[in-house]
């Protein structure tokens, strides 16, 4: 896992990373459909509380049973979340880790790196911030949750 300081040549992502402003980055996140209700002044405010990581294939991002204070956002690549009774792909606009920060519980899923990946990490209080001033992000979150739980029901028990 690299924090992201420094561009490295070979990925132009990396280097717009650098030189990319908030004005950019509520651009890119208002794309994606967890932020599509959010303001574009609410997501500069919280660009300059996240921090922007870079994995590489087979790199575990977060592991089950950890203690987690992140929300994680899928800006390039792809991973896969690891947990019962399946595996689900992940990729550009979604999203992780939501639970934790809300609940306090550990993680539910291990997920790795596909490839090279890069996830904008969303501190715990700028997380509840966030969901606080913008109901719809909650009322979101809440959707997709209740999508995977009925996807998790639909599955033939193991045995």
């Amino acid at each position: 896992m690299n924090e992201i300081q420094t561009p490295i040549l070979s990925s132009g992502l990396m280097d717009y990373w650098n030189r990319a402003s908030g004005s950019d980055w509520a651009e890119v996140l208002s794309a994606f459909p967890l932020f599509s209700g959010v303001g574009k002044r609410t997501l500069r405010k919280l660009v300059r509380h996240v921090s922007f990581v870079e994995y590489g294939r087979g790199d575990i991002v977060v592991s089950k049973g950890d203690a987690s204070d992140s929300l994680y956002v899928i800006l390039s690549g792809a991973a896969v979340a690891r947990g019962k009774p399946a595996a689900r792909t992940l990729r550009i606009g979604d999203y992780f880790g939501e639970l934790a920060p809300l609940t306090g519980v550990p993680r539910s899923a291990t997920v790795v790196a596909m490839g090279e990946l890069h996830v904008m990490k969303v501190p715990r209080q700028s997380f509840l911030r966030l969901c606080q001033h913008e109901p719809a992000i909650s009322l979101q979150m809440l959707s997709t949750l209740g999508s995977q739980i009925r996807r998790l029901e639909m599955q033939p028990a193991m045995g």
